[in-house]
């Protein structure tokens, strides 16, 4: 087995297990919310420190409308300049680090050394420079979600397949011919990877930002004004809000990696990566 397949097997298999088997975590899921509602309704001391599961379900349903209206729509704005810009941005020096092993000695020390800084003091930093506008909270998301896009890319172009390389220089490709055929196509399932988990860091630097700044809108706001107001039915709702979106753009970007990579998953099948008892 090649190094190309050893480290995307995981990937594969756990993707798989996920798109064929929902079920189970679904029961898992509902069996603890029942647990949880059924504990809530016998110690009713404790329902306004930790409401019940339909204490913040009605709490979402009456502020639904400034929730739709400005809170989620203001947060999913953040959320996507921010995870736009840190891709296209990890993509660049992950590609850069590639082509440049000097370079790569040279930064991706320090670049692994400033995710020991504390986001949230960085973001109070930034609220003192550019004030309370949308670029300190889409900067803020920026480092939420550029590391793992790089990293994962930067994993995914050292795995590339050394015999397909050893081939395409004998053919005299360049180094360009080689990224660009051979390279860049294998770490794509890797790229998706971190992509993933950037876009489960991405809510979570949103309403952090939002939280932080103490911005007008968003879901950050709405959990801040909350906490503040002690309607913890609404806090506990702002943070199911903010799981489940989550969720969603994880499950966007599963579904557009196994459009754009169907040789993958194809893969995956033919050489019999799903082995019985994985699951």
């Amino acid at each position: 087995m090649t190094t190309r397949s050893t480290l995307l097997r995981p990937v594969a298999v756990a993707l798989d297990a996920f798109g064929r088997r929902p079920v189970l975590p679904l029961l898992i899921l509902v069996g603890l919310v029942c647990l949880w509602q059924a504990l809530a309704q016998l110690d009713q001391s404790r329902i306004k420190v930790i409401p019940a599961p339909s204490e913040i379900a009605a709490a979402a349903w009456r502020t639904q409308e400034t929730l739709l209206t400005r809170h989620i729509p203001a947060t999913l704005l953040v959320t996507a300049l921010g995870t736009g810009i840190a891709v296209a941005f990890g993509l660049v020096v992950a590609t850069a680090l590639d082509f440049s092993p000097l370079l790569r000695r040279a930064v991706y020390p320090l670049l692994i050394a400033s995710q020991t800084i504390p986001t949230i003091a960085l973001a109070t930093i930034l609220v003192m420079i550019f004030g309370f506008a949308l670029l300190p909270k889409v900067i803020v998301v920026v480092l939420f979600c550029f590391f793992p896009v790089m990293v994962n890319t930067i994993d995914g172009l050292a795995a590339t397949d050394p015999d397909l390389l050893a081939l395409l220089r004998s053919m005299g490709a360049t180094s360009w011919q080689r990224w660009r055929m051979v390279r860049f196509p294998a770490a794509l399932p890797s790229f998706f990877s971190g992509l993933r988990v950037a876009m489960t860091y991405s809510v979570t630097g949103a309403i952090t930002s939002e939280y932080v700044m103490g911005s007008q809108d968003g879901l950050g706001q709405y959990l801040r004004a909350a906490y503040q107001s002690g309607k913890t039915d609404q806090a506990f709702a702002a943070i199911a809000i903010v799981a489940l979106l989550s969720i969603a753009l994880v499950l966007i970007v599963s579904a557009v990696e196994r459009l754009a990579l169907p040789w993958f998953f194809s893969q995956a099948r033919s050489t019999h990566w799903n082995e019985p008892g994985i699951y």
